[in-house]
């Protein structure tokens, strides 16, 4: 099994250039624009589904109640969107058979 790492932006471009052959400016470029939508996208409420890799969904969570865990005082946990990814179950399959 590979060691953990992180996946760089630098990473995505590098590939891109490697496999396109586009310079390593305009791989970054196309990195860059390509996530600049991305969240353009979902900044404007719209989920973002990338097909065979999964789905970036926006919920908004209602006003609850919460509890301070060290306190037990209960606290108003105000509404807010938050932003949530469901992997493709092809990408779930890659990475359960690695």
């Amino acid at each position: 099994m590979r060691s953990v790492g992180t996946l760089t932006r630098a990473d995505l471009a590098e590939s891109i250039n490697r496999k396109v052959g586009l310079s390593r400016a305009d791989s970054l470029g196309m990195v860059e624009a390509i996530l600049r939508h991305m969240c353009q996208a979902l900044s404007e409420g719209e989920n973002v589904k990338v097909s065979g890799f999964g789905t970036f969904l926006l919920r908004d969570k209602a006003e609850r109640v919460g509890r301070n865990p060290k306190t037990g005082v209960e606290v108003p946990i105000t509404p807010r969107r938050v932003l949530t990814f469901r992997a493709s179950q092809m990408l779930k399959d890659r990475i359960c058979d690695e």
